[in-house]
């Protein structure tokens, strides 16, 4: 029976996938260097939360698949993975609305000061309804830089209370929008000029590193909030930091950290104008349970010869064990 190393427990729906297939064997780690002792042997690996390098790659001979319930692979040596012919299954579409959802809530929490006024009324301070920092959305301008999967799901659900959607995106076709009745722009500096929530979606890359820094702060409206719920390592966290200290955008929502988990007596604790989640965006009951079964599923399948669709890493078909 083939071997599976998982990271962390998955949701039980993706663990009832797995069992009985075949020997799972749970670290609660991510490490590289401390799962090392686990996948000497395994045949697959899924990580929740965690990361794998080459090295540890070619450490793990047997290695055959790796998995990832979700879509972000940043965290994973694809290049490396692709050379070494082992398929990286991901599971787009099954978080989907739960992630365009939660954007969602974070637009609201934000644009209408909900954390700051919770903190202000529990302290005994009514008089936190007078400051008149919130705003109403209908009539206001979305800006999606990225507008993959999630991205149209936040534009459907912006556009159903009445705010006005532009996009920049350059993997996707003007027409594409345009026949969705949204706004295309091929400038993102021009829809971080316009917009007044502009929320990101697009994975983390060298080329999106560090995507909204000091210069695309200073190009938004002071009045202005900005969503995160894509990757942290996309922000520079320090520049949005003293833009909200400054008052330089109006708010901003965060669900993803360059650095994770986010500890105690970070900067985001002192500030009043910005609501933060634990990366949870994807993690509904029902999202958790998609992700995971589609993983587990992807993984079990390649384990047993079959060519998953569901990879990061289509080419790696191509490699000689799979021509085999």
């Amino acid at each position: 029976m083939n071997k599976v190393v998982i990271t962390h427990r998955l949701h039980e729906a993706g663990m009832k996938v797995l069992d009985g297939q075949v020997d799972v064997v749970i670290t609660n780690t991510g490490d590289p260097r401390e799962m090392l002792p686990a996948l000497v042997d395994a045949d697959g690996l899924i990580i929740r939360i965690g990361s794998i390098d080459k090295e540890t790659m070619l450490a793990a001979e047997n290695l055959k698949v790796i998995g990832r319930p979700g879509v972000g692979v940043d965290d994973v040596d694809v290049k490396a993975a692709t050379e070494l012919g082992i398929p990286v299954v991901v599971a787009p579409g099954a978080n989907t609305l739960s992630v365009a959802e939660h954007a969602m809530a974070l637009i609201f929490a934000a644009a209408k000061d909900v954390l700051n006024s919770d903190r202000r009324t529990r302290a005994g301070d009514f008089g936190v309804r007078n400051s008149y920092r919130a705003f109403e959305l209908a009539g206001k301008t979305l800006g999606l830089i990225g507008c993959g999967n999630i991205g149209r799901e936040l534009a459907r659900l912006a556009a159903a209370i009445g705010m006005e959607v532009v996009v920049y995106d350059p993997y996707v076709t003007a027409a594409s929008v345009e026949q969705q009745g949204y706004v295309y722009e091929p400038a993102m500096e021009r829809v971080l000029s316009c917009a007044d929530v502009v929320s990101l979606h697009v994975p983390l890359t060298d080329k999106t590193r560090n995507l909204i820094g000091e210069r695309e702060l200073k190009l938004m409206k002071p009045t202005a909030v900005l969503i995160n719920c894509a990757r942290g390592g996309t922000v520079d966290e320090q520049a949005l930091v003293k833009a909200l200290q400054a008052g330089a955008i109006h708010s901003a929502g965060l669900d993803v950290f360059a650095a994770e988990p986010v500890k105690a007596g970070s900067p985001w604790a002192e500030l009043d104008n910005v609501v933060v989640t634990p990366h949870m965006a994807g993690l509904t009951r029902e999202a958790a349970a998609g992700v995971a079964t589609l993983a587990a599923e992807g993984v079990l399948a390649v384990l047993a010869g079959r060519k998953w669709p569901h990879v990061a890493n289509k080419e790696v078909y191509e490699h000689p064990r799979w021509r085999r």
